[in-house]
């Protein structure tokens, strides 16, 4: 089943940063897409539920040195 998921993340200031992020999620087994905004601190995720899970999904973007500040 495919979900979608927007979270807030803190610690993106760049272009950089943001291709940081989506490149790790992308990465990941089940991430259909991802895109990561530095202005507005959001990363928006698609993925397969039967692959990969919400939290997977923010302890990657931890990993690579942002904070996960919510999974609304």
């Amino acid at each position: 089943m495919t979900e979608s998921a927007s979270l807030t993340v803190t610690g993106m200031k760049c272009g950089g940063c943001e291709n940081n992020v989506t490149t790790k999620l992308k990465s990941l087994d089940g991430v259909k897409s991802a895109t990561a905004s530095s202005k507005s601190q959001e990363v928006k995720v698609e993925f397969d539920t039967d692959k990969t899970s919400l939290a997977t999904i923010a302890q990657a973007i931890t990993d690579v040195g942002y904070t996960v500040v919510d999974n609304t």
